[in-house]
């Protein structure tokens, strides 16, 4: 398998050259200053955890899988090594407030973080990913004591944690959930039903897991209306901080899945253990959201990760694999063949993998500056980011997901039959990927929150905001010639994106369908259009760069030729989305559903 190395000039790319974010974190509130030297120690050291912590025991914890006996997980080996190693660094509090005991760094700096470790070993990401989920439920909805009780042991990573949503029989449905919440009369609730999918729910390296999960109390409404959350340890926690007894949280089972599999994934039952309700009763939804939000970014994330894992085990195969000659003449003449990187389809693939790899990193890190201009901007910065991010959080988390299933699918491509043997590392990585598009929500789900919520639901607003952005950008670069290559598609695409919203409201209010039938499509294209935007700034810094006469001018230029690359061979691609999202809604729902059965 190829060894991951982590992509720190292009990092250093999309946060200097790009993104400004020295500038950028000076401007934030309520923010300790953080140097350039600080930055970059902070990647380094991400860096290091990444290619030498997790990156070696990624391939070993796909062999080894986790095992379940007797109601225990054994998880592979050097994970719960790894796991410490990530909290006694300090990694686990990056981005939580100072005064709640963590480092108080901005989300982008732990984007970049996360991003390097995920594509090290996602599955090893996994643990410490959703031991955030409880600390941001604290942090959102306890109270000065609860966070006493909880934080510092999950911060330090002594404690882990998981997130509990999905039933048996409700997925993204989450009004439907039948766990119950039963008042105990002393500030405790017993808490009893079943979960499933729960990463985490139970593993061999911390002495405690603290669950945040979503239940119904006696008499709450039906439907999303009457869901509470609530913190609930595996062992009982004492008002000092120590451990009490057994608190009755049970794994029954961990799933056999397709990938992921140093990650347990598990069925868990809570048998009337006690915790604590977070936040105001039936309010529980809202404050999960928030976390909700976070890890559909995270989501994204992965998307980036798993596409930066894979063009790199093809790319080296690329450059080291002989096969057949150049068709405009030997390129190796000292050896049998030349090396299959010469050759056009072959370079497609590595180019569409380039293109859509560096276009979510820019483009996830700039909405990651957004997260903290959310949090730590003045009033104006906040609204606009907030506004920004609620529009194109599912964007985000829907097109990267998707547009990475063709980045690992071009991976195992490259390689040929290759990529279809284990030993390559392809397949594991496509395999590990594939989740992408289906957890924190589906890419219907995605669609259909963007459509309805966001675009529709705003009245067009939340839309505007952005494809002013764009505009604005557009206009700025009025009678530049060497951007016009980029200016003029970007500028059509975004005036189609306003255009297809227009018809697409007109479409739903003739047929309530037209929403669902289009969404997936709508999606897809403002991604595109997304993706236009970040690509025609990377393309405005590069020609800024060259013009200076650089040192590392092949680095601009490989850049630039992307950007090209991108709008000439991909962005057509949205055309098509337009043109099936206004296709009519008959065309999905015309068969009954016995019709489909023969």
């Amino acid at each position: 398998m190829p060894a991951y190395k982590s992509p720190l000039r292009d990092i250093q790319f999309v946060l200097r050259d790009l993104l400004d974010c020295d500038a950028h974190y000076a401007a934030l509130q309520d923010s300790n200053p953080l140097s350039p030297e600080l930055v970059d120690a902070i990647i380094e050291g991400g860096s290091r955890f990444a290619e030498d912590v997790a990156a070696p025991i990624y391939e070993s914890g796909d062999a080894e899988g986790c095992q379940f006996s007797g109601g225990r997980v054994t998880t592979p080996k050097g994970f719960a090594e790894a796991f410490r190693a990530w909290g006694e660094g300090g990694w686990q509090g990056l981005t939580v407030p100072e005064e709640e005991g963590g480092q108080g760094l901005p989300m982008s700096l732990g984007m970049c973080v996360g991003e390097m470790v995920g594509s090290a070993n996602w599955a090893l990401n996994m643990y410490s990913g959703l031991s955030g989920a409880p600390v941001t439920c604290l942090l959102n909805g306890g109270s000065p004591e609860l966070k006493a009780r909880f934080l510092p042991k999950l911060l330090s990573g002594e404690w882990a944690g998981t997130m509990c949503l999905t039933e048996a029989h409700c997925g993204s449905d989450v009004g439907l959930l039948r766990t119950r919440a039963a008042d105990n009369g002393d500030g405790t609730w017993n808490i009893t039903g079943t979960k499933i999918f729960i990463s985490g729910g139970e593993q061999d390296f911390t002495d405690n897991i603290v669950h945040a999960i979503l239940a119904r109390t006696e008499g709450a409404p039906d439907g999303t209306a009457g869901i509470s959350l609530f913190i609930v340890p595996k062992f009982w926690v004492e008002e000092s901080g120590s451990l009490g007894a057994f608190n009755n949280v049970n794994c029954g089972a961990i799933e056999k899945k397709m990938g992921l599999k140093g990650s347990a994934t598990c069925v868990m039952n809570y048998d009337g253990a006690r915790g604590f309700m977070l936040g105001e009763e039936n309010k529980g939804l809202a404050l999960m959201f928030k976390l909700m939000n976070s890890a559909r970014i995270g989501t994204a994330l992965q998307g980036l990760a798993m596409s930066e894992r894979a063009f790199q085990g093809a790319l080296g195969y690329a450059q080291e694999r002989l096969q057949m000659r150049s068709l405009t003449g030997p390129k190796n003449p000292g050896g049998p063949a030349d090396p299959i990187i010469v050759h056009p389809d072959v370079r497609r693939m590595l180019m569409t993998q380039k293109a859509f790899t560096e276009g979510a990193r820019a483009f996830l890190y700039w909405l990651a500056q957004q997260a903290d201009l959310a949090a730590r901007g003045d009033e104006e910065q906040a609204a606009q980011a907030t506004a920004l991010l609620e529009l194109l959080t599912p964007i985000a988390k829907g097109f990267c997901t998707e547009t990475s299933q063709e980045v690992t699918y071009l991976g195992m491509q490259v390689f040929g039959g290759h990529g279809y043997i284990a030993e390559h590392g392809m397949e594991q990585v496509a395999r590990d990927n594939r989740i992408s598009t289906v957890y924190e929500g589906t890419t219907g789900i995605q669609a259909l929150d963007l459509v309805g919520r966001k675009v529709l639901g705003s009245g067009g607003e939340l839309l505007r905001g952005f494809t002013r952005v764009i505009h604005k950008f557009c206009e700025g670069h009025n009678g530049n010639e060497s951007m016009a290559e980029f200016i003029k598609p970007l500028a059509a695409a975004n005036r189609e994106w306003g255009e297809l919203t227009m018809k697409v409201g007109e479409a739903a209010m003739a047929d309530t369908e037209a929403v669902g039938a289009c969404s997936v499509d709508y999606l897809m294209f403002s991604g595109y259009v997304s993706y236009a935007w970040i690509w025609a700034r990377v393309a405005e810094v590069c020609q800024e760069k060259l013009a200076a006469e650089p040192a590392d001018a092949a680095f601009y230029r490989a850049k630039l030729a992307t950007a090209r690359f991108f709008f000439q061979r991909l962005l057509p691609r949205a055309g098509a989305h337009a043109a099936a999202a206004m296709a009519s809604p008959d065309t999905v729902m015309a068969l009954e559903p016995e019709a489909f059965a023969f």
